[in-house]
């Protein structure tokens, strides 16, 4: 069984190899121990804070395999992103040139840079190791984030934020890069990805200010605004599934799309339900598959199956149920607790 929860001390290692694979352009899980011991130091004050609304906090939850005791993804929740630290983005926007005289109008898509001083919640960091991908392991470690959200909506913004992978070579190079930010920062890619995490102050000083005309650049470049990882796709057909929608921003390093969705209608959220726990059973031998959470800020959640005892006939409403012993074991919970749980597919 593999079960998410919050990113420990003695998880440095796992995260580091989980790093190492996870290749270039994953911006906030770089393969340094300093930056991701900081980013767990980060998570676990942010999961022992108690606030009254969205402020700095980055989570880190990582997904365990209970069996081995080996990290197979991770993934990550910052409850508002700016601050202190601007969150950049390229607005993409159509700019009108007319002239009446020739009784022409021509409407050109440029890049606006933008710098968000109080955004939304974004979630991000997401990876989960190539041996462990498929039987729904992927859709946990995704949508989890989501029932901590729904446990905890005081910690988040009212919209969230999804900063999707963008298009690179097999060498790893940005052709977006290439074509706009090397001009200006004369460095790879790569480098300038793994210095955003540490610092964003230098996309201040050295990004252009004024608008970028997207057909000014190469062809192969334009195609790939807005566009996403051939590794990013099943992740955003997920979120599309859970009603994120492209915003018409893109990342300004590799210009990979940034998805957006108001917190109450993101679809695990919405159909989640709170129960207490009646009983604890061996097993309970019912095909529908739920995504399953502690509802505690000691945040536990797994896959798994579950009995409902009252409520509606689809289980919503419901507000008793049985859960599997070893389900139950992994969550630490209970009978007499309350558990949250949703529908694992829309």
């Amino acid at each position: 069984m593999l079960m998410m929860r919050p990113a420990r001390p003695d998880d440095l290692d796992g995260l580091m190899g989980l790093a190492s694979n996870a290749g270039v352009g994953l911006t906030t899980l770089p393969p340094d121990r300093r930056l991701l011991r900081d980013r767990i130091q980060r998570s676990q004050h942010a999961f022992a804070s108690d606030p009254v609304k969205a402020g700095g906090e980055a989570y880190l939850l990582v997904l365990e395999d209970l069996r081995s005791g080996a990290l197979a993804g991770t993934c990550g929740m910052v409850a508002k992103v700016g601050g202190f630290e601007p969150f950049y983005s390229y607005n993409v926007q159509n700019t009108v040139h007319e002239s009446p005289e020739l009784n022409v109008r021509r409407e050109i898509p440029t890049l606006h840079l933008e710098a968000d001083h109080a955004g939304p919640s974004e979630i991000g960091t997401l990876f989960l190791s190539g041996a462990f991908r498929g039987g729904g392991n992927g859709r946990l470690l995704s949508l989890s984030r989501f029932l901590f959200m729904a446990d905890h909506p005081q910690r988040f913004d009212a919209q969230v934020i999804a900063e999707m992978r963008g298009v690179l070579t097999p060498a790893g190079d940005s052709p977006f890069w290439e074509a706009v930010g090397r001009h200006f920062f004369d460095m790879e890619f790569a480098r300038a990805d793994v210095l955003s995490a540490a610092d964003k102050k230098f996309i201040a000083d050295l990004m252009p200010k004024h608008p970028i005309y997207i057909p000014m650049l190469p062809p192969d470049v334009q195609k790939v605004i807005g566009v996403v990882h051939v590794e990013t796709r099943p992740a955003l057909r997920l979120l599309e599934q859970e009603g994120f929608r492209f915003g018409n921003h893109v990342d300004i390093f590799d210009a990979g799309p940034l998805l957006s969705a108001p917190r109450e209608s993101i679809r695990t959220i919405r159909q989640s339900v709170c129960a207490v726990v009646h009983d604890i059973v061996a097993e309970v031998g019912l095909p529908e598959t739920f995504l399953i959470s502690n509802a505690r800020i000691d945040f536990r959640c797994c896959l798994g199956h579950l009995r409902v005892l009252t409520g509606d006939a689809d289980g919503r409403g419901a507000s008793k149920v049985e859960l599997p012993r070893d389900l139950a074991l992994a969550l630490g919970i209970r009978v007499g607790e309350t558990i949250r749980y949703s529908p694992a597919r829309a």
